[in-house]
């Protein structure tokens, strides 16, 4: 069994997967530079150092990790060892992330906006794109406000503190519970305006969408940014039963079991493990008729993503649809986190399953890229984050260089997860209003949100000066306490670092 750890990088079985080349035949293919595997195997020591990284407990599953070069192997190899004493150790775990609970606690009365816009900076050349500056403008008014208001809360994030004993994963659900007032009337009047319009303006419901959706209305509108649903208002109830439909169709021919080839059998065994792992907090989860749904789900969109397949992480992108359009049914005042899912009639459950694969499957379709065969997407995303950082603070960049830090060993997950398991989910899913709201695709702008993410964290990363405290923060970032408010201050200022660098492509150029 060790042997064949060490000669596949992908997993442990010889099986294939479907949509990627055998890893007997096409090893032999990622090379470093000069036709050497030495990166290559660096990776594969890090890789073995952190395989508990993805779940709650060790196992003999190997994790599905891209293949990234570095500049000093044994550096690599040295990291590698750190950090697998580190993060096995959950003791020490415990006590750092109660240390920099406190920081997050205090810190909700006193957060600062910094941003400016000034028409006059050298950097911002599009000076006549007055749209773009009001937007900037706007949302860090808006998300000044919010911080202000939210203060009442702080107590109930001090409650949730309790559930730490999940490192790196989302946090207490809770969404009744949280009071968001963002349901203004003012807003939902707008909403509403452009919902009930003959032909949807989709650019109007993107701007009005990109700082924040009320949840009263949001299962519709992530229909309708998705693409998922038609602009035409006529067309709108005859597309969703049809595709409905064809989803119940997809699910006969391909789910049941004596229809599944080797491939797909050893593909669904994959998914059949990582289901149960989702969320294990929250009780909603835990339910086997929800689990089923998920694995259905997950299985279908692999098979007809076959340049893929399924990779672990997209399990836990199916989540925010499911919630969202599980709150539909049940009204935004329902307890989510311990509903009995066998008390919601068939046809609901099969509305809020078939919607939820439309929709992720709309959602990955511009960053497929991260999950074909060594995950190249994620590759290029990781080093433009660590040029990016480079050129916007020098300072963090050298202080984790020289520390021995590198993107890939907290980052991968960033990008892989699309910070799923950083944030708490009710953020994720504020998060996600703006991703979907994003008229080029959240594939670039992501890479903002995680540059705007690290920095956040600026001042405790530079008072850690080893590698084990570095990582130990990194890996397990004091969100829990987190609230819609610092979502829109996170994509703010992800915004105005994508317009400040807007005509300066150059920064995102990988250094040969």
């Amino acid at each position: 069994m060790e042997s064949n750890h060490e000669n596949s990088f992908w997993k442990s079985s010889n099986r294939t997967v479907p949509g990627r080349p055998s890893p007997k035949k096409d090893i032999k293919l990622i090379k470093g530079k000069g036709g050497t595997s030495n990166s290559s195997a660096s990776f594969e020591n890090y890789q073995k150092s952190v395989s508990d990284a993805w779940t709650l407990s060790e196992d003999e599953l190997t994790k599905e990790y891209c293949i990234l070069s570095t500049d000093d192997p044994k550096l690599a190899r040295r990291s590698a060892q750190n950090s697998s004493r580190t993060h096995k150790n959950p003791q020490q775990i415990a006590v750092v992330h109660k240390a920099n609970s406190s920081f997050s606690t205090s810190s909700n009365n006193n957060i600062t906006i910094t941003a400016t816009i000034d028409a006059n900076n050298h950097d911002l050349h599009n000076s006549d794109d007055t749209n773009d500056k009001r937007k900037l403008s706007t949302v860090y008014e808006n998300a000044s406000t919010s911080v202000n208001n939210k203060t009442s809360n702080i107590e109930y994030g001090r409650l949730r503190q309790r559930f730490n004993s999940y490192p790196g994963r989302p946090q207490l659900l809770k969404f009744t519970s949280m009071s968001i007032k963002d349901d203004a009337e003012s807003k939902l009047e707008k909403f509403s305006a452009i919902l009930e319009a003959d032909l949807l303006n989709l650019q109007a419901l993107k701007e009005l969408s990109w700082s924040g959706v009320p949840r009263k209305m949001r299962a519709v509108i992530w229909r309708l940014l998705s693409g998922y649903l038609p602009t035409s208002l006529e067309r709108r109830n005859s597309v969703l039963e049809r595709k409905r439909i064809d989803y119940q169709a997809l699910v006969k021919q391909y789910f049941h079991a004596d229809a599944r080839d080797e491939s797909q059998q050893d593909t669904f065994r994959q998914i059949h493990i990582d289901v149960p792992r989702m969320n294990p907090h929250v009780p909603l989860f835990q339910q086997q008729l929800v689990q089923e749904m998920f694995e259905r789900i997950l299985f279908i969109w692999a098979i007809r993503h076959p340049a893929s397949g399924y990779v672990q992480g997209i399990n836990d992108l199916v989540t925010p649809f499911f919630i969202v359009f599980l709150q539909e049914q049940l009204g935004t005042e329902k307890d989510l986190e311990t509903y009995r899912f066998e008390d919601l009639p068939i046809e609901q459950r099969d509305i809020i399953e078939a919607d939820s694969f439309w929709c992720i499957s709309k959602f990955l379709d511009c960053i497929q890229d991260n999950y074909i065969f060594a995950q190249l997407g994620i590759q290029e995303k990781v080093n433009q984050l660590k040029e990016l950082i480079q050129r916007i603070d020098v300072t963090l960049h050298k202080h984790l260089q020289s520390h021995g830090v590198d993107y890939l060993q907290f980052s991968f997950r960033w990008m892989n997860n699309l910070l799923t398991r950083e944030l708490p989910l009710y953020c994720t899913i504020r998060l996600w209003d703006t991703y979907l709201a994003e008229s080029d695709g959240f594939a670039v702008f992501q890479l903002y949100v995680c540059a705007a993410f690290l920095l956040h964290w600026r001042e405790q990363l530079l008072q850690e000066k080893d590698f084990q405290g570095l990582m130990l923060l990194l890996q397990n970032l004091p969100t829990h306490n987190w609230l819609d408010s610092h979502i829109s201050v996170l994509v703010a200022e992800a915004f105005r670092l994508k317009f400040t660098y807007a005509d300066a492509p150059q920064h995102l150029k990988v250094k040969s």
